[in-house]
């Protein structure tokens, strides 16, 4: 028998998407999956939509926004307690491959060091251009990218799985173990950063992480450069620093980071072409200070 995999599918707010999403999953050709959805308190309905059109799922409302951290460490104690062997984090703005799973624990499975997988992701938008090929931690400058953003599949990055720094956690798959070992995301990040803290937990652990290229999946985000909210900003800001605080980072990444955040400061100040920028300053001095206090979470209206 096949090892049995958790999909934990998070939502706020998305209903249309949660449920193509859920659609996709249907014609996965992996014979052992048990799909939980945990609604984040959307009051759009999605609870009640899913139980209608997929009753085969587990429903779990939280009856709060408890971020990205919260809401799937919700289902990944769900998923533990249910005994599934592994556990995968799947964005509900997302559609699968068929046989991504199939790929993905094929990968595993020959390889017991292996811990984390992420297959390869394109924009939903422009099906044969990347998103991302698994992501990299440049620990000169203590920050991370997504490999072959924005360039077109030519299998530039080959067919096997190759080792990666992280895995987004728009679609990640980690061992039973794994979680059991370097436990849950961390809650204080809230959104954005803590796949990349979680993955440099379980790499120090000695898990290999890889990028299974063969394995396809959809993002519905825009191709284009989008300028980033004021909310955005604030827990990359923020959540940034205590990536750099929980990785333990050196001297360099801090001090490259904080010269970082001045440069754009005073570009957003003094750059009539940064203009449309410069009501995020004070984000970035609010997202500084809350770190510096040791506030986290989520972002305080």
């Amino acid at each position: 028998m096949k090892p049995s995999v958790s999909i934990i599918i998070l939502n706020y707010k998305g209903r249309e998407d949660t449920l193509a999403c859920l659609r996709s999953l249907e014609h996965l050709t992996y014979p052992q999956t048990h799909i939980i959805l945990v609604d984040n308190d959307s009051g759009d309905g999605t609870p009640e939509a899913v139980r209608r059109a997929h009753p085969n799922v587990e429903v779990i409302e939280t009856g709060a926004n408890l971020g990205f951290t919260g809401g799937n460490n919700i289902g990944i104690r769900r998923a533990l307690e249910r005994g599934a062997d592994y556990i995968m984090l799947l964005n509900n703005d997302t559609v699968a491959a068929p046989d991504m799973l199939d790929l993905m624990i094929e990968a595993m499975e020959a390889d017991p060091a292996i811990g984390v997988t992420g297959p390869m992701i394109y924009y939903y938008s422009s099906p044969e251009i990347i998103w991302s090929a698994g992501g990299a931690i440049d620990w000169r400058r203590g920050t991370t990218y997504m490999i072959g953003v924005n360039e077109e599949d030519k299998t530039q990055f080959g067919v096997e799985p190759r080792p990666v720094d992280f895995v987004t956690g728009c679609c990640l798959l980690a061992r039973r173990a794994v979680w059991e070992q370097v436990g849950l995301l961390d809650d204080q990040f809230f959104m954005y950063w803590e796949e990349a803290e979680w993955c440099v937990r379980a790499a120090r652990a000695g898990y290999r992480i890889v990028h299974v290229p063969l394995a396809m999946l959809w993002h519905k985000i825009s191709l284009e450069q989008r300028g980033a909210s004021t909310r955005t900003y604030y827990y990359m800001t923020r959540n940034r620093l205590l990536f750099l605080r929980r990785s333990h980072a050196g001297l360099q990444s801090w001090l490259y980071t904080l010269t970082e955040f001045a440069r754009t400061f005073m570009s957003w100040t003094l750059r009539p072409k940064w203009q449309d920028r410069r009501h995020l300053r004070g984000v970035m001095l609010r997202a500084i200070k809350d770190f510096s206090t040791g506030r986290f979470g989520q972002m305080m209206v």
